[in-house]
This record gives structure tokens, sequence and C-alpha cells, in this order.
């Protein structure tokens, strides 16, 4: 099972790093978590400082309203082909591909 780090331990061994100059490899091994892991949480430091560690399951704001309009987008995608869908199979009386239902 993955171990679990909060904030406040990310932090520190970011700061060794950044601040202190002390090598990734080492600061992991002291820490006792993977170098891989270290690194990780110093991309997310630089590329997000105002929020370099979201929880597990969570997401960044940006992230977060970016998911909720792909799903908006999906949803919007199937609306419009059950109504091509229906449209298609309706009887029109002009021969026009423009059917409204009332």
């Amino acid at each position: 099972m993955a171990r679990r780090c909060d904030k406040a331990f990310k932090e520190q061994a970011i700061q060794m790093v950044i601040e202190l100059h002390q090598p990734v490899a080492e600061v992991a091994r002291d820490f006792g978590v993977p170098d891989t892991t270290l690194h990780q949480w110093l991309k997310n430091a630089r590329e997000h400082p105002w929020e370099p560690h979201v929880g597990s399951g969570h997401l960044r704001e940006a992230d977060q309203a970016a998911r909720e309009l792909q799903r908006r987008i999906r949803d919007l995608e199937e609306e419009n082909a059950i109504l091509k869908k229906r449209c298609a199979s309706s009887p029109t009386t002009t021969g026009s591909k423009i059917c409204v239902h009332s």
C-alpha cells in the first residue's frame, strides 16, 4: 500500500533540496521516499507554486473546471445524437430535413 505523506512533510523535503541544496537522492533516502516521488514533488512545486500539493483524489481548480467542461461536452454530444436519431425517424410532410417537435 502506498504511504501517504502530509503537506508539511512534502514541504520540508522540498525545502531541504531547494534551499539547503541537498541532493535529491540523499533527502529521499532520509525521508524514506523514492527519489522519483521527491522529483515529482519538486516538479509540482515549480509548476504550481500556489498549490503544489493537492491531496490524493483531488484536482487543482483549473483541472477540475476542465474535467467538468469535458463532461458537459460529452453530455451535449450524446443529447445531440439522440435528437438527430429522433429527427431522422420522424415523418416529414414537406420533405425538408428540418423537423420541429412540439
